[in-house]
């Protein structure tokens, strides 16, 4: 008992350390993933504008919908994993695009 005690004291200090940073590695882990994420968000939300606003330069009007994008400017988002909204009002304004993780 009093053995077990000793080494309590003797590497107590070391063990809170241990945690303490192991805990720092695990929040800034997590905060990465989320920022990671985030950015995923919007690298899939600028790739459907830009495809609409090349198609409006080229063709002259903007698409009419996500499926004419990925038919004709080769736009490829992972639809497993992000919920796509677009929305247009008219061929002539720019459509309002939207992307959700599912």
């Amino acid at each position: 008992m009093k053995k077990s005690l000793g080494i309590i004291k003797e590497y107590g200090l070391s063990f809170c350390l241990f945690f303490v940073v192991g805990g720092f590695i695990f929040f800034g882990l997590h905060q990465t993933k989320m920022v990671q994420e985030q950015e995923a968000l919007r690298i899939a939300k600028e790739s459907i504008m830009n495809g609409a606003i090349r198609c409006y330069a080229l063709e002259g009007v903007y698409p009419p919908s996500y499926e004419y994008l990925k038919e004709n400017y080769g736009i490829q988002i992972d639809e497993e994993k992000y919920a796509i909204f677009y929305d247009i009002f008219a061929s002539n304004m720019m459509p309002d695009v939207t992307v959700i993780e599912k």
